[in-house]
């Protein structure tokens, strides 16, 4: 009996020293692992476009900012146009029924640096005379094509399309388009609203020079504006499958102290949102631009337009 106890012991003993062995092997292996580095995670390449050396831009892309408020950091406020309250500006008279549809929500800013646009002391009174009647002298409100590089953060989506041998891009908002020519096209004949676009590539950047804007387009609904003289330097740098790094240098001597930069993602739409909607604004204005002009103006704005401009005509004869 105690012979058979004594082997059982021994027994434990040696499954205990082997388990033990085990374990601290494993551990050590365990440990020698944990302490080799992780291998290193393939850098992420953007898909080859038609030209298989390019990147591909094609798709349909669209900003989740609010810049077209205001490209410099804004809180949020009441109305676009504001006239002075009792206490503090309360939305002008033109908007105040819209409530909350009319405010403005706040925003981060794309302008870069100190998030200022350096103007010229003219140009800044010429914003805020701008600013002071957004709602009668944007012309979004009008529909007239926006221009660059506001075209690219509208709240609307655009679409690139581009082959080896061309580059389009169009924009849901007023049917704007834009014909980027590969081959240097010199001076624009004439200035336009969307101007002329000359693109080459950078590396994986596709770098886009933009002349002969007019100066009446503005930057943002809050009178933020450029000159004659400016160019739009772009540059578009995938990021993702599903980002897209826009990054534009402003320049007009005639209108600012020096170039400025704007920054700010594109995303990529997918699925059925993968697709552009109709949205040519002109017949949407007819009222507000030409409603006066009826035989029987309709109550409100154009009714009284029409009152106005007959009572000048009555002075002037």
């Amino acid at each position: 009996m105690k012979k058979l106890v004594s082997i059982i012991a021994l027994a434990a003993a040696l499954g205990a020293c082997e388990t033990a062995g085990t374990s601290s092997t494993g551990g050590m292996a365990a440990s020698a692992d944990a302490a080799a580095p992780a291998p290193a995670a393939a850098a992420w390449k953007a898909k080859r476009g038609p030209d298989g050396v390019h990147p591909d831009l094609n798709g349909v892309w669209q900003v989740l900012n609010t810049a077209n408020y205001n490209i410099e950091a804004h809180p949020a406020q009441s109305a676009l146009q504001l006239r002075p309250g009792p206490y503090v500006p309360v939305p002008d008279a033109s908007v105040v029924a819209l409530g909350a549809i009319g405010a403005v929500p706040a925003g981060v800013g794309i302008v870069q640096g100190d998030g200022k646009i350096p103007y010229t002391a003219d140009a800044l009174a010429l914003r805020d005379e701008n600013r002071a009647k957004a709602v009668e002298l944007d012309p979004e409100v009008k529909c007239y094509l926006p221009g660059i590089p506001r075209a690219n953060y509208m709240d609307k989506p655009f679409q690139i399309f581009h082959s080896d041998k061309a580059v389009f891009m169009a924009y849901e908002y007023a049917g704007a388009v834009r014909n980027v020519f590969l081959a240097d096209p010199g001076e624009a004949p004439v200035d336009s609203w969307m101007g002329q676009s000359y693109g080459k590539w950078d590396g994986d950047t596709f770098v886009i020079e933009v002349t002969g804007l007019l100066p009446d387009t503005w930057l943002d609904r809050s009178g933020n504006l450029h000159g004659s003289t400016t160019k739009v330097t772009e540059r578009w740098t995938p990021t993702s499958d599903h980002t897209m790094r826009y990054e534009a240098t402003i320049e007009d001597e005639e209108t600012y102290t020096k170039p400025w930069k704007i920054a700010f993602n594109l995303y990529k739409r997918v699925g059925e949102d993968a697709q552009l909607q109709q949205f040519k604004c002109v017949e949407f204005v007819e009222e507000l631009m030409y409603g006066h002009l009826r035989k029987n103006p309709l109550p409100g704005p154009a009714l009284e337009r029409a009152k106005r401009e007959a009572e000048e005509r009555a002075r002037e004869e």
